[in-house]
Order: structure tokens, then sequence, then C-alpha cells
């Protein structure tokens, strides 16, 4: 294959790799050294972690929750424009701004809608097992790119601005892989297995569209209990879309995953455990009532867990 899941790490590792760099040279920073080593091991294990054997690629992991657990996690100083620069920015490219932004969603639909099929030389240009994450990730290049291009930015300047995102974010940026793995964890254990039997009590199996809506609102569901969709998919996947939707149905897996994964992102808008979400912005903004972000997300919220169940039973119907 031309473009695989281990090029958008590698991609991605590179990235997380030079910020750290800039962070060991911040001196701004009162912990710099520290919260350069957590940020380098960060890229470290995108980077090489289909060659780390898992016994080191988890010494590094506790590493870094040493570093966060002894407060060595600081921000930095970034080199951040002006108000009056960012004002003239804005206005110099108007609405163009949402270009790169819209990008991402529209270019990854073409990529796992058209372009999974596609062989150049014999090769799949995207990996078939991850045609939706490669697809993603060759998306967020290509608007980088173009954001680059408009702003007149260099690469050093998105990496730069990558760091500053990043550092922002903090530890919580490890949340997706830890709850995965979380999930994983849950799918070993058996309850992937408990969830399957559990709903074959309460729904007609023989039934596309229940099963559909047992997937869905179970994924949003299970999202709110363990405060991401990272963790309840593995075990909502296996106990439902895999042994129903996929091998009784034969729905097309990457349709499956994209729309189930959009499913459990509107349980994270409804639930205070995905609290760099929900809670950590009320904080912020200084907000009386901290639930406050979550009960103005509900409608959307639910409504958008609507429009996913109507999709996934339109394409399933199409597969």
């Amino acid at each position: 294959m031309w473009l695989s899941m281990e090029a958008v790490y590698i991609f991605l590792g590179i990235v997380v790799t030079l910020g750290s760099v800039w962070t060991f040279a911040d001196r701004s920073n009162p912990k710099r050294f520290t919260s350069g080593l957590f940020y380098l091991l960060y890229g470290v294990t995108l980077l090489f972690g289909s060659v780390i054997p898992p016994f080191y690629t988890g010494v590094l992991v506790l590493i870094m929750v040493a570093i966060v657990g002894f407060g060595g996690l600081k921000l930095g100083k970034y080199e951040e424009a002006s108000p009056e620069e960012r004002q003239q920015h804005r206005q110099r490219l108007n609405n163009r701004l949402f270009i790169p932004a819209l990008l991402i969603p529209i270019l990854t639909v073409i990529g796992v809608t058209w372009l999974k099929n596609v062989k150049i030389g014999g090769a799949f240009l995207l990996d078939p097992n991850n045609v939706t994450l490669v697809s993603l990730g060759v998306a967020t290049f290509m608007a980088l790119l173009i954001s680059m291009a408009m702003t007149r930015s260099t690469p050093f300047a998105a990496v730069k601005e990558s760091r500053r995102l990043l550092e922002t974010i903090g530890w919580a940026a490890l949340l997706p892989q830890m709850l995965a793995t979380l999930g994983t964890i849950f799918t070993t254990a058996g309850v992937g297995a408990a969830v399957s039997e559990w709903i074959g009590t309460i729904i007609p199996t023989h039934s596309l569209f229940w099963i559909v809506v047992a997937y869905c609102v179970g994924m949003a569901l299970f999202t709110m209990i363990m405060g991401n969709a990272f963790a309840a998919f593995p075990v909502m996947t296996a106990g439902i879309a895999v042994p129903l939707l996929i091998q009784q149905f034969g729905v097309d897996a990457n349709h499956v995953a994209a729309l189930g994964m959009f499913s459990g992102y509107c349980g994270t808008l409804m639930t205070p455990m995905a609290a760099n979400f929900n809670i950590v912005p009320a904080a912020l903004l200084d907000l009386r009532d901290q639930h406050h972000v979550i009960r103005v997300q509900v409608p959307t919220a639910l409504i958008l867990l609507a429009f996913n169940i109507a999709a996934m039973y339109v394409v399933t119907l199409m597969d």
C-alpha cells in the first residue's frame, strides 16, 4: 500500500518531536526540561510505536505519567500574533478562513467513499484496513498545506502553532490512546460478548433498523459512562457491530466505524466524564454552573444522534 496508518503516525510524531525541541529551549517555561521530555517521549511513541517492544512503550508511558503526577508539565511562551495582526489577517482572508476546516471532512469522505479500492501499480493507495483514519490523516495534511499557502506561513510556523495547541491541551492529549487501550481491555475481558448477549434479549436481532439504533445509542451511552468514544468503540463494535451489522448483514466496516464514532461523540457532548471537553471550558470561562456547557450541547447532541441513526440505516441498506 502507498499510504498506511504508520505514515500518519510518523507524520504526527515528527510534528510532536519538533515541537518538543522548542519546549526544551523555552526559558519562560519553569519546567521546560520535564515538559520537553514529556512531549519528546510522546513523539517517540508515535514515531517508533510499531518497532518498540510493548514493554518498553509501557515504560515510556509510565515516565510520562510520573512527569504529570509530579507537576512537571507546564505552559511556556508562544510567539502568538498580536490582536491587531490577527484582525488584519481576518480582514484579508475573510470567509476563506473556513476552507481548511471544511476540507478535512470533505476530503475524508472522498477518501473513504471513492478511493478505498484505488490501486497504483498493484498496491492500494490507502490502507484497506484503516481507510477512514488514513483518509482523515491525508485530509488533515492537505488542509495544513492549504492553510500554509493561504496564510503565507512556513512549515516551522505550523509546527510552532501545533506545539502551542498541544501544550494547551497538555496531558489530556493522551486520553484517546489511553481510553482506547481501556476499551481493548474491556473487550478482552468479555464485556463486548456480554453486551451482545444482553442486546439479543431486548431487540429483534433480525431487524436491521433496531440493530442500528442499538449500536448508535449504545455508543452514545457507553461514551457518556467512559467519557470518551475511543473507550466505547471496541466494546460496542465487538458486541454489536461486528457480529450483527458486519457479519450478519454484510455492512461495510468503514461505514460502521465512521458513523459509530460520530454517534459516540454525541455522548461526549452530554457527559461530565468528558472533563477536558465540558468541565474545563466551563472553568476557563468562569461559569457559575460547571455543567452549563453540557446543558447547551444536549439538544444538538440528540439531533446529531438521530441524524447518525438515520444515516447509518440508509448506508446499511445501500451496502
